[in-house]
């Protein structure tokens, strides 16, 4: 059954991700992602300590506050939703953070692998 908001790569309905962090491309709290979303902003993840290090050595600091753009910063547990292209990158380099799938969108899968995102799935069994 498909939402307004589309479904997730398991064919249901897409759950919303954070909203304490506010995230999603349309800052809704869900990882809604269309064609205007070049990054596709799909992957619904909780963020490590680890993770926010390796994307601030690529050139993307989730970590520090920027009050301008009303971002608090992430920190370690909370949930956000990723590029699918930069956790499938964190995943080749194994600091790939966990994933919600109910919360993940289906255009995840134009970059990442379903069995990858099952393997670190927090909401599996």
């Amino acid at each position: 059954m498909a939402t307004s908001k589309g479904k997730n790569v398991l064919g249901g309905e897409l759950l919303d991700c954070s909203h304490a962090p506010l995230t999603g491309f349309f800052r809704d709290g869900c990882c809604t992602s269309t064609a205007a979303d070049r990054g596709v902003h799909a992957v619904c993840t909780r963020v490590t300590a680890e993770f926010l290090a390796f994307s601030k050595a690529r050139g993307n600091d989730l970590s520090t506050p920027l009050p301008e753009f009303d971002f608090p910063g992430l920190s370690p547990g909370d949930q956000w939703c990723l590029c699918a292209a930069r956790w499938q990158e964190a995943l080749e380099a194994g600091a790939a953070p966990r994933v919600v799938l109910a919360a993940t969108h289906e255009r995840a899968l134009e970059v990442c692998a379903l069995e990858d995102l099952k393997r670190l799935a927090l909401d599996l069994n």
